[in-house]
């Protein structure tokens, strides 16, 4: 039993609505990272992103975004995990109902990123990392400027990268190598807008730049 002339025990700091409304907006400010990693078809920013979500640092810090796209599927990919496959029409509605962040079409398909997905994710804190277009990287870094950190992937020639594109399908045609090239001469033109270029002339090496830069900026 307390006796009335004794003073009453100083409140706990963590108990005031003050404390509680500093520590909810620290959180929100301390939201996840978006790493965007961009290069040319070819150039192996889709293995090296695969590569490092693989690493056992990475992966418990970093999820890899899944897109949308209404192209077919290719044999060894998942729907779901490699990407949502969705009709014309589907993505279309989506589009619609503003439930897609960024999109492009890219050889008469078109691919997006789901907001719902990419939101959640930040918000909580989490780190996700895509590969897009340069168009995709551009639209995330002006939505999300201070969370969104972006890489381009260099291939080490010209002629190594058409014969990556060659190498990966015999259902790719002439046609679509020479599209692919005349595409990726573009994109290797806005490769100094990026935070970061790394040469993947050598997979180990690239891989290991590339998890410097991500465990560089989810510590900040």
């Amino acid at each position: 039993m307390r006796r009335t002339d004794e003073k009453p025990d100083r409140e706990d700091p963590r108990t005031s609505a003050e404390y509680r409304v500093v520590e909810t907006a620290k959180r929100q400010k301390k939201q996840g990272k978006i790493f965007v990693i961009s290069g040319p078809s070819g150039s192996g920013k889709t293995t090296l992103l695969n590569k490092l979500i693989q690493d056992r640092e990475i992966n418990k810090l970093l999820i890899k975004s899944r897109s949308l796209t209404t192209r077919p599927r290719r044999w060894q990919e998942r729907d779901g995990q490699d990407y949502f496959f969705v009709s014309r029409d589907e993505f279309r509605r989506l589009l619609k109902a503003k439930k897609i962040l960024e999109w492009t079409r890219y050889l008469g398909y078109y691919y997006g990123t789901p907001r719902e997905l990419v939101e959640a994710r930040i918000i909580k804190g989490g780190h996700i990392g895509f590969c897009l277009d340069l168009k995709g990287a551009a639209i995330l870094k002006k939505i999300y400027p201070k969370n969104t950190v972006t890489v381009f992937v260099l291939p080490p020639s010209l002629e190594t990268l058409k014969a990556r594109i060659e190498g990966r399908s015999k259902s790719i045609d002439k046609e679509e190598v020479a599209q692919r090239l005349a595409l990726a001469r573009r994109e290797l033109s806005a490769a100094s807008d990026f935070d970061y270029c790394i040469l993947n002339n050598n997979l180990q090496v690239a891989l290991k730049e590339l998890k410097e830069i991500v465990l560089t900026h989810v510590g900040s």
